[in-house]
C-alpha cells in the first residue's frame, strides 16, 4: 500500500495546510491515529447490528442476513478468472456474458470482494477492446487535491500499521548508523511527500550532543511539462521548514530524472558524511529484464552499489504479478488484491469518501495497469522479496541484522493495537508484513561487500 505516496494520481498543492501535514507525518499524532481506529471499529460494529448481520437477542440472525447469503452464493473470483480466461483468447461471446455476469453482482459501494470486481471488470473490458493504454493515461492524469489524499492515506495509516513499522525501523537503522556522526546524507528514491522524513526529524533533533548536519537528495520522476521538480522542490521546502522547527541544520536536493537515469555526478556524494540509501515500496518501479535486455532495476543497485552507502534500506512491495503471462498475472492479481480489499472491509466502514478514494484512484488505477496493459506501458511489475534478495547480492550488497528487541516490540505493537489478522513475521533478515497469511511488503537493509 505504500505506493499510494507516489506522485501520479496527484497534483502539488502549495496551499495545502501545515497543520494537515504536521497531523499526518508527525509521530506525536499517533494517539489521535489509535482513537480514530478505535471509532471505526465500533462504526463497524453498529453498521453490522443495523444490517442484520450480527445475532439479535433471540439468537436469530436477521432477514437482510438472508439475502446476502444468496448473493453469496456466486463466486466473483472464479467468474473474473473464467473472464480472464476467454479475453486471453479473445473470445468475446463469452467475455462479454462473463462481464455482465460479474456486473450485476459487483459493486464499488459494496462488500469488499464486490469492489474488487467492480475495478477488474473495468480492467478485463478495456483489454478486451484494445483500450487499455487510453483509458490507464486518462485514469492517470486524473488530478486529486493535496487535501484528498492526506486524509485517505491518514485513514489508511490511521487503520494498517504497515508504515508506522517501516518508519520505526528504517528510523532505528538511520540512527544507529549516523549516531556519532555530524554531517549525515540520505538519498531516497521515490520521495513524492517525503512522508517519511518529518518524524525523523523530530527523533534527530533530540540525539544526545544535538542533530548532525542533515541533507536529502530526493529523487522522484519528473513531472510533464516545464515544471518538472516543482512537486520534489515542494516537499523540499516543507522538509526544510520542520527541519528549522526542530533546530536541525538542513539542505535539500531535487532530482527529477528515471531512476535507472541517474548519474553519480548528480548526487555530489561527500565522503565525510555518513551515507544512506533509501529505497522504499516503488509502484513505477523501473523496469525489468522481461521489457529490457539491461535491467533498469539491476542499473539502480548498481549505482547504489558504487554510492558505497553506509547502509541501504530497501522496502518491497511483494507480489507474483509481475509476470508477463497474463493469465498467471491475472490470477496472482486477484489474490494479491482480495487481501487489500479484504482488509479494507475488516477495518473501514464502506461508506467512507476516503476509503473509496482508496481503492478507485490507487487499487483500481494500478489493477487497470497490471491487467490492461503491456510493454513499457505496464509500469506496475511487483516482485517477491525472494527474488529481489537475488538481485541485491547479485549487486554486490550484504544483508544486514535486525534487532531482536525491536523486533519483539513491534510484534507487540501490531497485536495490542490492530486487527488480529496483521501479519508481521521474520524470513531471514527480511521483515514481513501482511493481512491473513499473504504478505503485502517486505524491509530489508544492506552494507557493500567490501
Amino acid at each position: 500500500m505504500e505506493r499510494s505516496t507516489k506522485q501520479s494520481a496527484f497534483c502539488t498543492e502549495s496551499t495545502v495546510r501545515t497543520e494537515m501535514f504536521d497531523m499526518m507525518l508527525l509521530s506525536i499524532r499517533e494517539k489521535n491515529m489509535s482513537a480514530l481506529r478505535v471509532a471505526l471499529q465500533d462504526r463497524l460494529l453498529e453498521n453490522k447490528r443495523r444490517n442484520g448481520r450480527l445475532k439479535g437477542s433471540n439468537g436469530r440472525k436477521g432477514h437482510k442476513m438472508k439475502r446476502g447469503a444468496e448473493r453469496d452464493v456466486v463466486d466473483l473470483k472464479t467468474l473474473l478468472i473464467l473472464c480472464a480466461e476467454a479475453v486471453a483468447v479473445n473470445d468475446r461471446k463469452s467475455a462479454n456474458e462473463l462481464l455482465k455476469h460479474i456486473r450485476e453482482h459487483s459493486s464499488a459501494t459494496g462488500d469488499g470482494i464486490q469492489r474488487l470486481a467492480t475495478y477488474f471488470a473495468d480492467g478485463l473490458e478495456a483489454r478486451l477492446t484494445g483500450s487499455g493504454s487510453q483509458i490507464y493515461a486518462i485514469l492517470f492524469a486524473r488530478k486529486l487535491t493535496a487535501a484528498e489524499i492526506l486524509k485517505a492515506l491518514y485513514l489508511l495509516f490511521s487503520v494498517c500499521p504497515f508504515w508506522k513499522l517501516t518508519n520505526f525501523f528504517s528510523s532505528k537503522t538511520i540512527l544507529h548508523a549516523a549516531e556519532k556522526a555530524t554531517r549525515l546524507h540520505i538519498i531516497d528514491f521515490g520521495i513524492s511527500y517525503g512522508f517519511q522524513w518529518p518524524s525523523f526529524i523530530e527523533q534527530l533533533s533530540a540525539r544526545v550532543g544535538g542533530p548532525p548536519k542533515l541533507r536529502i537528495t530526493g529523487i522522484d520522476l519528473p513531472l510533464p511539462g516545464f515544471k518538472a521538480t516543482e512537486m520534489i522542490e515542494e516537499t523540499g521546502r516543507r522538509l526544510a521548514n520542520y527541519a528549522e522547527s526542530f533546530n536541525v541544520p538542513f539542505e535539500f536536493n531535487a532530482i527529477a530524472k528515471k531512476w535507472e537515469m541517474v548519474q553519480l555526478d548528480d548526487i555530489k556524494i561527500d565522503r565525510d558524511e555518513v551515507l544512506v540509501v533509501n529505497w522504499m515500496f516503488p509502484y513505477q518501479s523501473p523496469l525489468d529484464e522481461t521489457v529490457m535486455f539491461e535491467s533498469p532495476r539491476d542499473m539502480v543497485l548498481n549505482l547504489i552499489r558504487k554510492m558505497n552507502p553506509d547502509v541501504f534500506i530497501h522496502g518491497v512491495l511483494n507480489g507474483n504479478h509481475g509476470t508477463p503471462f497474463f493469465l498467471t498475472r491475472f490470477r496472482e492479481a486477484v489474490f494479491h488484491y482480495s487481501a487489500a480489499f479484504d482488509m479494507f472491509e475488516s477495518t473501514m466502514p464502506r461508506e467512507i469518501p476516503e476509503r473509496m478514494l482508496l481503492e478507485r484512484d490507487i487499487i483500481g488505477l494500478e489493477a487497470m495497469n497490471v491487467i490492461a496493459c503491456e510493454g513499457f506501458e505496464r509500469i506496475a511489475r511487483p516482485e517477491t522479496y525472494k527474488r529481489w534478495q537475488i538481485r541485491n547480492i547479485r549487486a554486490g550488497f550484504r544483508q544486514l541484522s535486525w534487532n531482536e528487541e525491536s523486533i519483539r516490540v513491534a510484534k507487540d505493537f501490531v497485536t495490542s493495537g490492530y486487527d488480529k489478522d496483521f501479519i508481521f513475521d521474520v524470513d531471514g533478515q527480511w521483515l514481513l508484513q501482511g493481512w491473513k497469511g499473504r504478505i503485502q511488503s517486505a524491509l530489508s537493509a544492506w552494507k557493500p561487500l567490501n
